[in-house]
């Protein structure tokens, strides 16, 4: 059984400490042949394995995580609950210049290896020499140039240049090609993001098959070729199409060649996906053989209202997305009559669902009411948080603050107790103080202006317990003379009407990165992401450059901002002074308003399927939901 890492073990960002050098292990062993490839082999349409493999391929290590040989063969089917989700797949694959094990620190991944001066300022990257696209192309540095030279620094293609990671205070970094094998990358003050980022759930693919897309770049097609196939596609201009094209992450181009462990090859629209093995993936097992063990992923698309019974009546090999604790006693029920397990993993969220007062909301009154600290604190103490894990979670759960986990080394119990206790007479006595003490006939407070206190809460419409929270916190919160609306609407509609400031309230899961350690961003505690729905934008203010959003007005997003860049300009002990000053003022002014915490997460895995853990981490950052479980190792045992 995999056992939670301990604290001390957790995430060590390892450019911001002493010269670094991380190496990759050495092949054991020559590799056997795959049979999937076998018929390719023979008639020369594919070489041999060990021509296909890098010279010193990743070497697994499964003594270390717990693993054991595995058979070639098998498809490994999952549910999603809409085609966009096919995206997940490069989750789950996992793939990485470098990446997180299970212990949460960070190793060389596609990489071989990477040497980090004793600054933190200058990273140089090794490739495995002999590593190839899907498509059998060499992969190297004239792939690193293309993506920094040819798609970040071209203004059609990145109007607000590089993305902000690769960015200190404001300018950029001196690239350099060393070599074929071999990329520098050198800022003049040191860069904590960029390790981390090269890491993350979502990677930021510092590097494009530039044999591929040149010939859809302008520098590189004849100009009247390339305008013949924009017209041809009905596209605005060459950008649109190299954009289109170049979609390593949302997977539209099934031809566009890749590094993952599985390949798309079902196009949109469709509601069965299929990934098929890469014959050049450069991971293998301790015998040498190349991974992955299993021949093809197969995603499902199905209404996320289904997914329950259908992983109930065993449509599933593997099984965690759309479930909820909710669903754990009918799949243990359903069980008996299955082939499957029912495991919980914990979860790695701040919080399993948080509340997010939209503070850059676009309504002057509203405005004016979310921004007092009095009315977010009102709301929170207007939630019986004790009633939500009692009806909702079997008691299970925590009341929390939306912040980090006990696990922490950061975590005091105040950033997860401040200004959550139920008491109603305090959050009445908050709302009066405010000045809202006005009432209709019906015992709903009134706005400044008139208007009934009715705050509509959006949510994305994929977590049905959203809703069941939603429903018993309206039941409280009509006793303090607030009137709470529900309004399900898709991702991305809710999340652009956020990004707008058409949003009031929103509810989303609580921060991914519960295990935060001083040397990981506290981006998700500071207004620089769009994303952030408790301060949209502010945080496109910062996304882009200044070039739209607002300028934080408030003083308290002032100082985080500050701390911010004392975090990211400061050595060891100063990154955590700035941290710990961060969560301060996240307890004080409850930003978000988280409910509970610590809930389990349903893993359902068929029996007969090896090497996925029993317990482990439920989580989008750090870890992938299975990710840093190694999917490509997982085999079938029939």
């Amino acid at each position: 059984m995999m056992m939670l890492p301990r604290v001390k073990d957790r995430i060590r960002l390892l450019a911001c400490c002493l010269a670094t050098v991380i190496c990759g292990p050495v092949m054991a062993q020559a590799a056997m042949e795959i049979p999937w490839f076998a018929d390719d082999v023979a008639s020369g349409k594919l070489p041999p394995v060990a021509e296909r493999l890098p010279e010193n391929p990743r070497v697994i290590d499964f003594a270390t995580e717990g693993k054991t040989t595995g058979k070639y063969g098998g498809d490994l089917s999952t549910i999603m609950g809409r085609s966009r989700d096919i995206r997940i797949s490069v989750v789950y694959g996992y793939a990485r210049l470098v990446g997180y094990d299970q212990n949460l620190d960070i190793k060389p991944d596609i990489l071989e290896s990477l040497d980090v001066n004793e600054e933190g300022s200058v990273f140089t990257l090794h490739i495995r020499k002999g590593h190839r696209w899907s498509d059998g192309h060499p992969f190297t540095a004239e792939d690193f140039r293309y993506y920094w030279e040819d798609v970040v620094n071209n203004d059609e293609l990145f109007p607000v240049g590089p993305p902000r990671f690769l960015m200190v205070n404001g300018r950029p970094p001196e690239f350099e090609i060393i070599d074929d094998f071999t990329v520098r990358y050198s800022w003049a003050e040191p860069n904590p993001f960029f390790i981390a980022e090269l890491a993350a759930t979502r990677p930021p693919f510092i590097y494009r098959p530039s044999h591929y897309l040149r010939q859809f770049h302008e520098n590189y097609r004849d100009t009247a070729e390339l305008n013949a196939m924009v017209s041809k596609r009905g596209l605005r201009s060459w950008a649109v199409l190299h954009t289109d094209k170049d979609e390593p992450y949302d997977l539209k181009n099934i031809e566009r060649p890749s590094l993952e462990p599985w390949l798309i090859r079902t196009s949109e629209p469709s509601d069965r996906f299929v990934f098929e093995r890469n014959p050049y993936y450069h991971r293998v097992d301790p015998d040498g053989n190349q991974l992955p063990y299993i021949d093809r992923l197969i995603f499902n698309i199905s209404n996320t209202k289904l997914v329950p019974a259908k992983v109930g009546a065993g449509e599933a090999d593997i099984q965690s997305r759309i479930l909820t604790l909710k669903d754990y006693t009918f799949l243990k029920q359903a069980q008996k009559n299955q082939s499957y397990k029912v495991n919980l993993w914990d979860a790695g969220y701040g919080s399993y669902a948080a509340l997010y007062p939209n503070l850059t909301v676009s309504d002057p009154v509203w405005r004016k009411v979310v921004r007092d600290v009095r009315f977010r604190r009102a709301l929170s103490h207007a939630i019986n948080r004790t009633e939500i894990n009692r009806v909702l979670f079997f008691g299970l759960a925590t009341p929390t603050n939306n912040t980090i986990l006990p696990k922490s080394p950061l975590f005091k119990p105040e950033y997860r107790n401040a200004h959550i206790e139920f008491d109603l007479k305090k959050a009445n006595a908050l709302l009066d103080e405010m000045g809202l003490d006005r009432r209709n006939s019906a015992g709903i407070r009134l706005l400044p202006d008139g208007r009934p206190l009715e705050i509509i809460v959006e949510t994305a419409g994929e977590n049905p317990e959203q809703d069941d929270i939603l429903e018993l916190i309206s039941d409280s919160w009509k006793q303090a003379g607030i009137k709470l609306f529900v309004k399900a609407m898709q991702r991305e509609v809710m999340r652009a009407r956020a990004y707008s400031g058409e949003t009031v309230m929103s509810i989303f899961s609580g921060i991914d990165n519960g295990l935060a350690t001083p040397a990981s961003a506290p981006s998700e505690f500071v207004p620089v992401n769009q994303d952030s729905l408790q301060w949209p934008k502010w945080g496109q203010y910062y996304d882009t450059n200044r070039a739209a959003g607002e300028a934080p007005d408030m003083d308290e997003a002032r100082e985080l901002m500050a701390l911010y860049d004392a975090w990211r300009t400061g050595n060891e002990q100063q990154r955590k002074d700035s941290w710990q000053r961060i969560l301060d003022i996240h307890a004080e002014n409850m930003f978000s308003i988280g409910i509970v915490g610590n809930v389990p997460q349903p893993v359902v895995v068929d029996e007969k399927l090896r090497n996925v853990p029993e317990k482990g981490i439920h989580s989008w950052e750090p870890g992938a939901f299975f990710g840093i479980y190694r999917p490509d190792t997982f085999w079938w045992d029939r």
